[in-house]
Parts: C-alpha cells; sequence; structure tokens
C-alpha cells in the first residue's frame, strides 16, 4: 500500500503576478482532501499555514468535527478528520515523521508546470508499494510553490495533463486524481 503522507502547503506560494504570499485556508480543502486521504490510506494530511488566524480557524472547524455529537451525526467526516494535523511550517510536518518513522521521509512535490527532476506517477508508484520509508507528497496552493520550495523536494511529480491548454484544477480535485494515481489499486 505505501507509507504516504500529504502536506497542503499556503506558504512560501505564489499568487497570479508571481509575487510570494500566503494563502488562507478553507474549510472545503479541510473536508475533501481529508477524505481523500482516508479513501486512500494516507498515514497523516498535514496542513501547513504560518499565521496564527488561519490555523486557529483551521482548529475551530477541526474541533467542531471532534465533538461526541459531530460523531453521531457524520462519523465518516469525523474519521476523515482524525488524519489532520495543523502546522506552521513544512519542517514541523517533516519532524513529525520523522518522530513517527525514525527516518526522514522521501519529500514529493507536485507542480502543474513542466520542469526538471520530473517522475512519472507509474514509477513513484511502484517505488511506493515497494519501499519501506516514508514518503511526504507536498501540494501547493494558489499559482503554485516556489521555485525556491520545489527545488528542495526529492522529486517533483510529473504534472496532471488534460484534453486542453488549460491547466488550473483546485487542489481538492489535484490530490483526489494525485492519489488514485500512486495508491489506487
Amino acid at each position: 500500500m505505501g507509507n504516504v503522507y500529504i502536506a497542503l502547503l499556503h506558504a512560501p506560494v505564489y499568487n497570479k503576478r508571481h509575487d510570494v504570499v500566503t494563502t488562507c485556508i478553507t474549510g472545503f480543502d479541510l473536508h475533501d482532501i481529508a477524505r481523500s486521504a482516508v479513501t486512500f490510506g494516507v498515514k497523516k494530511y498535514f496542513v501547513v499555514n504560518p499565521l496564527p488566524a488561519q490555523r486557529e480557524f483551521a482548529r475551530r472547524i477541526f474541533e467542531f468535527w471532534m465533538d461526541e455529537e459531530s460523531l453521531e451525526f457524520n462519523w465518516t467526516r469525523v474519521e476523515a478528520f482524525k488524519l489532520i494535523s495543523i502546522k506552521s511550517d513544512l519542517a514541523e510536518a517533516i519532524k513529525e515523521i520523522e518522530a513517527v518513522e525514525g527516518v526522514k521521509p522521501k519529500v514529493i512535490a507536485t507542480s502543474a508546470k513542466a520542469g526538471e527532476k520530473k517522475v512519472e506517477s507509474s514509477k513513484l508508484k511502484a517505488e511506493i508499494r515497494d519501499a519501506k520509508a516514508p514518503y511526504l507528497i507536498l501540494f501547493g496552493t494558489g499559482w503554485g510553490m516556489t521555485d525556491e520550495l520545489l527545488a528542495k523536494a526529492d522529486a517533483i511529480l510529473e504534472p496532471i495533463v488534460g484534453q486542453s491548454d488549460y491547466n488550473h484544477l483546485s487542489v481538492r480535485a489535484a490530490t483526489a486524481i494525485i492519489l488514485d494515481r500512486l495508491l489506487g489499486r
């Protein structure tokens, strides 16, 4: 199956003017990506944002779904939310994985842009399936992770390519597609 963690990064990412920014956490990203993570056997879903107000927003949604009433109302949502861990930066997520696994994860970035260090989904799927070491797959918000962050990854997954030149999937859709390609049957 694989030993996979995922992280949704809200910083450092670009906006459409190519400025480095921090994006906002959305409730949809929390809910939908957590549900995809459970479906495909991800061990932990890190939501990374350096802004305290944004992390507090995510915690409030998280806590709502962790109480007894929510468990009775929608146990599947509670099951998905158990995977969420809110962090202020990527280093915290990597440190948590190291503490659990005893080894640093192989970091795989995702990007809609063409570029170097690209690994094919089928190759990475086989690698993950046969490995005992952990993998951390990074998903960016806004207009994508910064070039500096991408350069620090061990590899960058090939982009999702559709039938047209339009290339602006929501991060929720992209995450589901990539998890299916890497961890689906």
